[in-house]
């Protein structure tokens, strides 16, 4: 994804001090010497729009009837793409993936704009292991759902985005954030 909304994420990214570095222990419960904060950069205006933008920029010559979001990192994602994809004459509807069934109302897993047979783009904050998206492709597929495209903000470039690969799923990056901790704008 080398476009100039990319590269747009990456300097905001870095501007909103999203890209941390020191000792941190990741949710795959791998440690490292860096980290990106997603929210710091989706919970920005400006960060907001841009991310939102990439993604309909990617998503745009594909026929996809939702995109749904990862918890938590995917949730902010996902309502900046929908009001982009208003604002471009193409809206399209989002959901979420809650990371248990609720216990009241609907009893849902899936919440938002989701029916069975629906060709869906999932997108996250970053992936690392590919655990989190890996549960959420699951939860899409068994409610009859087809997964054609993953987006996450930083590939970490530690196994998930190759094994997403590997099984057949179309993937991409805004920003690689390789293991020395050097940024790039992300190239699919």
């Amino acid at each position: 994804m080398k476009t100039e909304t990319a590269k747009r994420v990456l300097e905001l990214a870095k501007e909103a001090g999203a890209l941390l570095y020191g000792d941190f222990t990741l949710t795959s419960g791998k440690k490292s010497t860096y980290y990106f904060d997603g929210k710091k950069l989706t919970f920005s205006p400006e960060g907001a729009y841009q991310v939102g933008k990439a993604v309909f920029e990617e998503l745009a010559g594909l026929e996809i009837d939702a995109v749904g979001g990862v918890p938590v990192g995917g949730y902010p994602i996902v309502t900046a793409f929908t009001l982009v994809s208003y604002q471009e004459g193409k809206p399209t509807p989002a959901f979420i993936v809650r990371e248990t069934h609720k216990e009241h109302g609907t009893q849902s897993q899936i919440e938002g704009h989701f029916k069975e047979g629906f060709r869906v783009a999932i997108v996250d904050d970053v992936i690392t292991t590919g655990g989190s998206v890996k549960r959420v492709i699951a939860a899409v597929e068994a409610a009859g759902g087809k997964v054609v495209k993953i987006i996450v903000i930083v590939d970490r470039h530690e196994g998930g985005s190759d094994r997403l690969k590997s099984e057949g799923y179309n993937f991409s990056a805004i920003i690689d954030l390789w293991q020395s901790g050097e940024a790039t704008v992300g190239g699919g």
